[in-house]
């Protein structure tokens, strides 16, 4: 099966606007292509993905960091925290 993945080089993109929306407290990252098309990040997003960036990039022998999305219930979570996490794999899987 042949799977669509798009690349997006610095480039492809206009601009970058990082702000919370009027009456909200969380930041969103909005990208939009010289094509029109925009890309909405949410902040948990963001972070996870600056998380994951960060261990590849300054691990002295991590590669790679695959997170997974999985439903918390209220005791695995840390308080404030999404029912919906985004949470590293183990390496060695």
């Amino acid at each position: 099966m042949k799977k669509d993945v798009r690349i997006l080089a610095n480039a492809d993109i206009r601009d970058i606007v990082i702000a919370a929306p009027e009456g909200h407290q969380h930041l969103r990252t909005t990208i939009t292509l010289h094509s029109g098309e925009m890309i909405v990040l949410q902040e948990a997003t963001v972070a996870n993905l600056v998380r994951g960036y960060l261990q590849v990039k300054t691990h002295p022998q991590r590669e790679t960091v695959r997170m997974v999305g999985w439903e918390l219930d209220e005791g695995d979570r840390k308080k404030g925290f999404a029912r919906w996490q985004l949470l590293e794999e183990d390496q060695d899987e």
